[in-house]
């Protein structure tokens, strides 16, 4: 994990994209947040060997390559393993299945997306802050 790469956010909803630009630009975190409308295209910037991202959120009804086969992509993929990125997921809405098989797909977290703007700066606050300071096997 590099606390200092950049988030990677995927996100088909131009409106949900817009509000996470505004909660990132208001929180002031200095990463760089990348936002992808596929899985497909976030996949193919994560095979640079150069990409170490901070930590991916992703929507899982995304296009050409949804979040959960996006996930088990670099779930599988040694190169990708190695580089320890925190795998969160950001849904509409949410049942027990879609949160076992977030889980079984080895994700760390699952969260509802927050229909106002507070509560959403609130969750992106929560995962920075516990990320950042969270320790992982390539930070020593």
């Amino acid at each position: 994990m590099n606390r200092n790469g950049p988030v990677l956010v995927i996100e088909d909803n131009h409106d949900d994209q817009f509000l996470l630009v505004e909660v990132f630009k208001k929180l002031g975190y200095t990463n760089q947040v990348l936002y992808f409308f596929d899985g497909q295209e976030a996949l193919d910037y994560l095979q640079d060997p150069a990409v170490n991202p901070f930590l991916i959120l992703s929507n899982i009804n995304v296009p050409r390559l949804d979040g959960f086969a996006l996930r088990d992509k670099i779930r599988i993929d040694v190169g990708l393993q190695v580089r320890c990125i925190p795998y969160l997921f950001f849904s509409t809405a949410l049942n027990q299945e879609i949160v076992i098989k977030a889980y079984s797909l080895s994700a760390q977290g699952i969260f509802i997306k927050q229909q106002t703007r507070i509560e959403l700066e609130k969750t992106i606050s929560v995962i920075m802050e516990y990320w950042k300071r969270c320790a992982s096997p390539n930070s020593f």
